[in-house]
């Protein structure tokens, strides 16, 4: 496990090798590397096996790492204001994409990990190969504002803290920060539309149809508005997290993707 000091934070990072060769070592990678981007409460740990699981079938080396405040990298240097999303996609994501080495990058990114890599996207053209997003989010819908404002119910009503301690040094600190941030006033006008525009790399997008956090029309946002090639993927009987809840169906849409971004038909055989 490496740390790195980005942004003024030691945060946790691990590296995932490409399938292994001959003799059960890993061989060069087939493509330019991952990198994963996890949710708003996410983790390391909470990814589970897809990371590794997706850099082995696709043979890239792949990066994924746990944001200051989140897992087992240092608490938040500062207040999580408004432009928290923006200030990890514009200070945050470059240096730790320099830090390790990585030359334009695929980013994956999963709900608030998926925001980010929008936003880093929309304001640098060029600095990455392609972008998957799963779940997430352009604006900010009422049925966001009310899954976060229940969930806050259901921490305090029914102690959710022990659960989010198994994979966080500071739980109720990562939780309320969060919490608090999407639903304060000056978060209910955020709004992505105007970035989309200048992405103009490959993307990939997975929704659950059953996803509390946010609907179908996160999607048709990002179709109407990025200036390259979008592949949509929903996914039935499945909520905010498809690589997991969808593993393998998520899992054969991002390989399909990265082996052949311009082909939608590959990823459209493979629907929930």
């Amino acid at each position: 496990m490496l740390r790195l000091v980005v942004d003024g934070a030691a945060v946790q990072c691990e590296r995932y090798p490409p399938s292994a060769g001959e003799g059960g070592e890993a061989g060069p990678s087939s493509g330019p590397s991952l990198l994963f981007l996890h949710e708003g409460l996410g983790s390391l740990t909470q990814w589970q096996d897809f990371p590794a699981d997706l850099c082995a079938r696709t043979d890239r080396v792949g990066w994924a790492w746990a944001r200051a405040g989140h897992g087992r990298s240092q608490p938040l240097p500062r207040p999580r204001g408004a432009d928290f999303l923006h200030r990890e996609a514009v200070v945050v994501l470059p240096e730790l994409v320099a830090r390790l080495g990585v030359d334009r990058p695929v980013l994956v990114g999963h709900s608030d990990g998926a925001s980010i890599a929008l936003i880093a996207a929309g304001l640098s053209p060029g600095a990455y190969r392609s972008i998957v997003l799963i779940a997430p989010h352009v604006f900010l819908e009422d049925c966001t504002r009310d899954a976060i404002a229940a969930l806050g119910r259901r921490y305090r009503e029914r102690g959710l803290g022990p659960r989010l301690a198994r994979h966080h040094d500071d739980a109720e600190g990562l939780f309320w920060s969060w919490h608090d941030a999407w639903l304060s006033p000056a978060f209910a006008d955020w709004d992505l539309t105007e970035l989309l525009s200048g992405i103009d790399v490959p993307v990939l997008v997975v929704q659950g149809r059953d996803d509390e956090y946010g609907t179908m029309a996160q999607l048709d946002a990002i179709e109407a508005g990025v200036n390259a090639t979008v592949l949509r993927l929903e996914v039935d009987g499945c909520g905010h997290a498809p690589h997991l809840e969808a593993r393998e169906v998520t899992l054969a849409a991002v390989e399909a993707f990265l082996e052949a971004p311009g082909q939608a038909d590959k990823v459209d055989e493979r629907r929930g």
